[in-house]
């Protein structure tokens, strides 16, 4: 099978999607000739004009209104904040529009619109471009949150996300974004909500998001070595989040570890721990539920400083040592 990068994943469902639904449309800063920040969008004007790769203003809070708006009137709209942290200038839009609108006109209105969030740290970006918020978004009812870890995944939950009749707040890691992956060429759609094993295994399981699942696959090939199996898990939705097929894994193995690029207080990792310590697979733990999430500091600009913000592997296997001893 071919091999994709995570970027041309995301483009293809895109440009499926919009090949097949005139209602489909894209928009964003700087997403037309210059073809986003990230070169996501590279080609798609050429292709389907500027009235439906619309380029805009930059102000989120305008934009990300227009969305919604444009939503609630029969329109798809995929929206690129270019920078996750801008989430925060669209807040109003998301939360207290795009999130309830739905309920609050007893189904009337539905607002199908698919917010991409470039997020995470590793590219030097610093502190105000390189957040993980994800867990904000996650606290909200009627807000979906996605969060593809490769190519495969993510071409696949962009379909799921754009056919959804619910706003969709999808996180794309930057760092991921020239990595590649097996993906067919054919449409195909994984819903939201299912969880992938990424790796089987029998001493601990491993819940990860985003770009950590890759530096916990790595983590695992090394444990492997001196007898410690991981069992990996990748959520690829928070919301809705698979809890059967963690829960099921945690009665397996007998412990959890749950690793998160965002800050570990508050972060969304602890909302899976405590998932687990109040399911029944609580009973079947031989060791507490461990967290290991990103420092509680601004990510720094400085590329070393910048590592240590975050979980590496060395600190996955050091954890998982940790647990298998407890």
């Amino acid at each position: 099978m071919r091999k994709i990068t995570y970027a041309e994943a995301v483009k293809e469902s895109m440009s499926k999607e919009m090949r097949e639904n005139e209602n489909v449309f894209i928009m964003g800063e700087d997403i037309g000739l210059y073809g986003g920040a990230f070169g996501v969008t590279n080609g798609m004007v050429e292709e389907f004009g500027p009235e439906r790769v619309r380029n805009t203003p930059i102000s989120e809070a305008a934009i990300s209104g227009a969305a919604v708006g444009a939503a609630m009137t029969g329109m798809r709209p995929i929206l690129e904040l270019q920078f996750s942290d801008f989430v925060m200038i669209a807040t109003d839009n998301i939360v207290n529009q795009a999130a309830k609108i739905r309920y609050m006109s007893g189904g009337v209105a539905n607002v199908p619109v698919v917010f991409r969030l470039p997020g995470g740290s590793g590219a030097g970006f610093a502190a105000q471009h390189s957040q993980s918020l994800e867990a904000w978004m996650a606290h909200i009812p009627g807000l979906k949150v996605v969060q593809p870890s490769n190519a495969y995944d993510a071409k696949g939950l962009m379909k799921a996300a754009i056919d959804d009749e619910n706003p969709v707040l999808f996180y794309e890691h930057k760092v991921l974004y020239g990595t590649k992956s097996e993906v067919p060429e054919e449409a195909y759609q994984i819903p939201l909500g299912e969880a992938d094993i990424k790796k089987n295994g029998s001493d601990i399981t491993v819940v990860a998001t985003g770009v950590m699942v890759n530096k916990v696959l790595e983590a695992a090939k090394k444990l492997e070595e001196e007898g410690i199996s991981l069992e990996v898990i990748d959520p690829r939705t928070l919301v809705p989040l698979d809890t059967d097929t963690i829960i099921d894994s945690v009665r397996k193995t007998s412990r959890a570890l749950v690793v998160y690029e965002a800050v570990e207080r508050g972060g969304y990792g602890a909302e899976i721990a405590s998932m687990i310590g109040e399911s029944d697979a609580f009973d079947f733990l031989d060791a507490p539920v461990s967290r290991l999430g990103g420092k509680p500091t601004p990510i720094p600009y400085n590329p070393e400083l910048e590592k240590a913000a975050i979980p590496q592997v060395e600190d996955i296997i050091q954890a998982s040592q940790k647990l298998m001893n407890k």
